[in-house]
């Protein structure tokens, strides 16, 4: 990381230090370019690929232009009356001149200015905005956050055209200086926690956020493995983002990532989704109550299929025609263990198959783990139905990391179900809500959004 030794107006100087922080000659991208501005010598350096060539072309026309008797005295002057142009800083050491033109800022160092003057028109590769794939709505805009901070932030300004929204830009890690927007609503936020969140961000020691947003959750909290549970709620559409800042919650937005983190968050933050903003009233309380029961469900009907088949003289005779009518050779445990770990098998399958195979594919598997399996006598027809059940019932959980904690939670739960019959059922569901009620976040306060000490 360069230090924060000053600028001098000796050009010559200047140049070879500069040439010695960047590899101008080892990287094709970075380039140096020499030129004549009123009768003394100047340098460009930008990275290309990075610059708008046109806006540079205009720029350098107009600067070019300028004689030797029209020469300010000083880099301020010339930026404000040379440079037509709206973004231009004016730095005096060359740790911030680096740092900018490694960002894709073109930085002209003019002799006999003791700074470098920075002109932003950068440019960066992006993708088209569109819906995201995970994230949908029947409703709605039809936008999703890109890998551009800075297209990000614009999308959300666009939606809250407020002056108190406040958009504070961070650098985080020696060698990647990963910017990190810090957003929220000033006269709504939680002023205790934008303190917290503020103060770890600006306390985090790295080298580099090498995968983006998940090493700044990593930094600024350290899981513990015994809780599956997600500290964070991520989102990738803008509208949702742009509706919790509403709401006086805290957005994080890392570049080069397509996502915003939002604090703080509680268990009912995270069963919620796009949908539940645009439906009325009458409407989103149903959805939220069905995907409440389904998600419970996906938890313990595995569980208490199995607790009752151990237990058949508990079952009701109303419900008798749920027993097992035709044992296999697998007990049931394993049958619903193997189960768990192929649904698993067959998603990372569909994530890595072509997309001209997935189709055929998709019923080959689907007639090996349906009718097949059934026929070839290792798994019973009532537990494929339940594991189908849990299966697409997954889906309903609009966060990934939720729904593989509840995976988690019912693998304990069949476990000791299986080994202590009742009484490790019992221990099962307490586990389930101890680790919910002390699964404490960033904020100080559980999943429950109880305040913890």
């Amino acid at each position: 990381m360069p230090d924060k030794k000053k600028i001098t107006s000796m050009r010559e100087e200047t140049i070879t230090y500069m040439n010695q922080l960047l590899p101008v000659k080892e990287s094709f991208d970075i380039i140096q370019r020499d030129v004549y501005i009123g009768g003394r010598v100047a340098t460009f350096y930008f990275i290309d690929g990075f610059t708008k060539d046109e806006v540079l072309l205009k720029i350098m026309d107009s600067i070019l232009k300028v004689t030797e008797e029209d020469m300010p005295k000083d880099a301020t002057e010339f930026a404000r009356v040379c440079i037509p142009y709206a973004e231009v800083d004016i730095y005096g050491d060359f740790d911030q001149a680096v740092k900018n033109i490694l960002s894709g800022v073109t930085c002209l160092f003019v002799d006999g200015y003791e700074a470098c003057i920075a002109i932003d028109c950068r440019t960066y590769p992006a993708r088209s905005v569109e819906e995201p794939d995970k994230d949908k709505s029947l409703r709605g805009s039809r936008d999703g956050f890109v890998e551009t901070i800075v297209f990000n932030t614009a999308m959300m300004r666009r939606r809250i055209r407020d002056p108190h929204l406040i958009m504070e830009m961070v650098e985080i890690g020696d060698s990647s200086r990963t910017d990190v927007a810090i957003c929220y609503m000033e006269d709504r936020v939680d002023n205790e926690l934008l303190e917290t969140v503020s103060g770890r961000i600006k306390s985090i020691r790295t080298d580099a956020l090498r995968m983006n947003q998940q090493s700044l959750a990593e930094c600024l909290f350290k899981r513990k493995w015994y809780n599956p549970f997600p500290k964070f709620k991520f989102t990738e559409r803008p509208d949702t983002a742009s509706a919790c800042l509403l709401e006086g919650k805290v957005v994080l937005l890392v570049d080069n990532s397509p996502s915003a983190m939002i604090l703080p968050t509680s268990i009912f933050d995270m069963i919620e989704e796009a949908n539940d903003y645009y439906f009325p009233t009458l409407t989103n309380i149903y959805l939220k109550v069905a995907r409440t029961l389904i998600t419970l469900m996906t938890v313990f009907l595995t569980p208490v299929f199995l607790l009752f088949m151990q237990n058949l003289n508990w079952l009701p005779e109303v419900f008798a025609f749920v027993a097992v009518k035709d044992m296999v050779n697998i007990p049931l445990i394993f049958q619903l263990l193997i189960l768990e770990i192929a649904i698993d098998g067959l998603r990372l399958a569909a994530m890595n198959t072509p997309s001209m195979l997935s189709t055929p594919l998709s019923v080959i598997a689907g007639l090996v783990m349906g009718e097949f399996s059934v026929q070839s006598g290792w798994f019973n027809s009532e537990v494929m139905l339940y594991m189908a059940f849990v299966a697409v019932a997954n889906y309903t959980q609009p966060n990934f990391e939720l729904g593989y904690a509840l995976k988690f939670m019912r693998l304990q739960l069949l476990i000791l179900t299986a080994l202590f019959n009742w009484a490790g059922f019992a221990a099962g569901c307490v586990v389930i809500i101890c680790s919910l009620c002390f699964n404490k976040t960033l904020s100080g306060r559980n999943y429950l959004n109880v305040k913890l000490n």
